[in-house]
């Protein structure tokens, strides 16, 4: 009687006992993951596998924040294939675009899952043209070049009055920036101007690469064959000429932190109706925006190439470019042929979102048109443009173009790879 007693007692106890173990268990395990989806557990971790040995062999190349295999990570790549083919080469992407990589048979790692940070913190060297997180650190013994993705017309990091973007205030924005750009071993210029421009606005003082950008080498080098087979691709008619429209973004147009709008502020209907039976519109949205195009209804005129791989391609096609305050000018400047801005909003994209380096309004190679109208009344008379704006496009390409000579891949790779 006294054992049945006692074994209830221990039972009833054993019971409470076990049931207050998995309630601890269960508040540390929330506690945990807590902990590891959030930035210290990876600050945590991170700060473990950057103290592994280096492998002297792997580089981890990222474009855009591994949505594309494109610009001057792709272009440093293909170089080090040539002249280092037993290397290790990663190519650090967003899962969903990797049908992209994979069809071109390129090695990946998704973005943020943990072998990534294992080849990341492990890796000799890191490729990339756009931010990585603060939280991420960067191992001593890993060298970080960072080609950057432009020639600034838009005041850039340390030079901006004022940040309009989400989830930010002007002065953290700033101080994020330039503690990234304290990160970068090297960081590649495109032309004398953006050298001034990099070192002051990002205070950059360690090695400045004064090569030109790589992205461009292929611009020099491109066949007819390629233009042949890129129209064929995008199912562009043979007797069609192509305008190439491809603006940025509005760093105050946005639903949340990082999900920005876009609004196409061009009449497709009448563009169509009077552009259509000679040429072909090409939208190519910026990255931050490239999911908000609808060209439904337009198939026949409009294509949307926003999510095509490679924006180089659509330069080489495209008989005229139409843009506003994108970089896509100085890039698309090297082929000498006609621009015209579409700079409908400019007052407050100067004067109010972030400010010019030069006076674009003086000083842009083509016209400035602020209505459907005036753009095309510009496409029709694009043949004239480089005659009308002679002097102003001769200063264009003579300030913006001189280290572009299709060699700065390689000049990039000698500086950079065969020093260490």
């Amino acid at each position: 009687m006294a054992k049945k007693k006692w074994t209830k007692k221990y039972k009833k106890k054993f019971k409470r006992s076990w049931q207050n173990i998995k309630k601890r268990t269960k508040k540390r395990w929330k506690k945990i993951k807590r902990l590891r989806n959030g930035k210290n557990f990876y600050k945590a971790v991170l700060s473990v596998l950057g103290k592994l040995p280096k492998n002297e062999n792997i580089i981890v190349f990222e474009s855009f924040y591994g949505k594309q295999y494109s610009c001057n990570p792709r272009a440093i790549y293909e170089q080090m294939q040539q002249d280092y083919p037993k290397l290790r080469f990663y190519w650090s992407i967003d899962h969903r675009y990797k049908k992209l990589f994979e069809e071109r048979g390129l090695k990946t790692i998704k973005r943020f899952s943990f072998r990534w940070f294992i080849v990341l913190m492990r890796a000799r060297y890191w490729v990339f043209n756009s931010r990585l997180p603060k939280w991420i650190p960067k191992p001593d013994k890993t060298v970080y070049i960072q080609t950057w993705h432009g020639t600034p017309l838009k005041k850039l990091a340390k030079d901006m009055n004022e940040v309009t973007m989400p989830g930010t205030t002007t002065e953290k924005y700033k101080r994020n920036f330039l503690f990234e750009a304290g990160r970068w071993d090297y960081l590649v210029a495109p032309n004398p101007y953006s050298a001034q421009i990099f070192r002051r606005a990002f205070e950059f003082k360690h090695n400045l690469l004064e090569t030109g950008y790589p992205r461009n080498d292929y611009l020099h080098h491109y066949s007819n064959a390629d233009m042949e087979k890129i129209k064929e691709n995008l199912g562009i008619p043979e007797d069609k000429k192509v305008i190439l429209y491809a603006p940025t973004w509005r760093d105050n147009e946005y639903y949340f932190i990082g999900k920005y709008k876009f609004t196409l502020s061009m009449d497709l209907e009448e563009m169509r109706t009077r552009l259509g039976d000679e040429y072909v519109l090409l939208l190519r949205l910026h990255y931050l925006v490239s999911d908000h195009l609808d060209v439904t209804g337009y198939e026949d005129f409009a294509i949307d190439a926003s999510a095509y791989e490679d924006i180089r391609d659509l330069y080489v096609i495209s008989d005229v470019l139409i843009t506003d305050y994108s970089s896509v000018m100085f890039d698309y400047g090297i082929l000498k042929r006609p621009m015209i801005f579409y700079t409908y909003d400019i007052d407050s994209y100067r004067d109010k979102l972030r400010g010019f380096y030069f006076d674009f309004e003086q000083e842009a190679p083509g016209p400035l048109v602020m209505n459907t109208e005036e753009i095309i009344e510009e496409v029709k008379n694009s043949g004239t443009i480089r005659e009308r704006y002679h002097k102003e496009v001769a200063d264009f390409e003579k300030q913006f173009n001189q280290w572009e000579d299709g060699y700065a891949a390689k000049r990039v790779v000698e500086k950079v790879f065969n020093a260490n």
